[in-house]
């Protein structure tokens, strides 16, 4: 069985690596990672807000009035209780790319162009293989139109592009209006992949003590279908990379994710919940299904269930739609 792959440019060994997460914060779990067979280590996210905190000397800057800077200041983490800063992260790259073999893919997070377009350029310099930039971005702004939300995307792409040589992966979310309008003109300004998808979390409220609470909640595979859904919809049209993160904790998932489409194969909650070694028993368990059903390499996987196969994809959708509706019987029913 073949399981090599290209993601972004990049020949890997096989679909298979953790995503951006704190997985990568600590150079012994890198190196356990890489011991597991990941094929490339994403790390974490780092802020725009951190990055333009740096030189204001507070994670969020505002030109409001001291008192409701003060207020919004406070939804944010401070600066201690980042992980790395923006120059430990730099740091972090040169050390994980000193000790593994394997490609290493930083992460930025941001909304819009000020302040960390010049540290792309310094993870380019410190040694990070690919960029991938997570657009976490929540509408809430009745004036807002969708295409400024777009726009705002697009140009922060477009920028980045011009500033960085290594290859840029954009993790979207799949709240847009029309998602494959968007990845057309995301690859036309030269954006070279999509990751599938980030994650909004939620908060939830104490209503006793009228407060928002922040809540973490990992991935399961019920996150999957959302994911699987778009692989097909968008693999047939996309001449760039496809990744998927969410959803993905056992070899059947990543199954369904390549024959969705998915070039690359990103692993967080599983691997948090059960340990870098797990990443081996993903691709050991995909290896062995794929050889089982009689697949000679990722290639003859890849693409075998989405949209492409459908002479009208938009009456397939309305259709399984329809059906399903039409499915749930009760128990005296059936």
């Amino acid at each position: 069985m073949q399981l090599a792959t290209k993601y972004l440019g990049l020949t890997l060994a096989h679909p298979f690596m953790p995503g951006a997460s704190p997985l990568a914060d600590n150079l012994d779990n890198v190196r356990e990672l890489e011991d597991a067979g990941a094929a490339a280590i994403v790390m974490r996210s780092l802020f725009e807000e951190q990055i333009v905190g740096e030189r204001h000397g507070v994670v969020y800057t505002t030109p409001s009035e001291a008192a409701s800077r003060a207020a919004i200041a406070s939804y944010f983490p401070s600066r201690a209780e980042f992980v790395l800063t923006p120059q430990q992260y730099l740091e972090q790259i040169r050390l994980i790319k000193a000790r593994v073999a394997v490609p290493v893919i930083a992460s930025l997070n941001g909304t819009t162009t000020e302040g960390w377009l010049e540290c792309a350029r310094n993870l380019q310099h410190a040694g990070a293989d690919a960029v991938e930039l997570n657009f976490y971005y929540v509408a809430t702004d009745p004036l807002e139109d969708a295409q400024t939300v777009e726009a705002r995307l697009l140009d922060i792409v477009a920028v980045l592009k011009e500033c960085v040589r290594i290859p840029v992966a954009v993790k979207l979310s799949p709240f847009y209006s029309s998602l494959p309008h968007l990845v057309t003109r995301l690859e036309s300004i030269g954006a070279d992949g999509l990751v599938l998808f980030n994650r909004f979390y939620q908060p939830d409220i104490d209503p006793d003590e009228l407060d928002a609470v922040p809540h973490l909640q990992l991935s399961t595979s019920s996150d999957l279908l959302l994911r699987l859904r778009w692989l097909a919809i968008l693999a047939p049209n996309m001449r760039g990379s496809l990744a998927i993160t969410g959803g993905v904790h056992e070899p059947i998932h990543a199954v369904k994710a390549v024959m969705a489409g998915a070039d690359a194969v990103q692993v967080v909650s599983a691997l948090l919940q059960k340990g870098p070694w797990h990443l081996t028993t993903m691709r050991r368990g995909f290896e062995r299904w794929c050889e089982e059903h009689g697949y000679a390499s990722v290639d003859e996987v890849r693409d075998s269930m989405n949209a492409a196969l459908s002479p009208d994809p938009q009456a397939f959708e309305r259709g399984h739609y329809m059906r399903i509706l039409q499915s749930w019987r009760r128990r005296s029913d059936q």
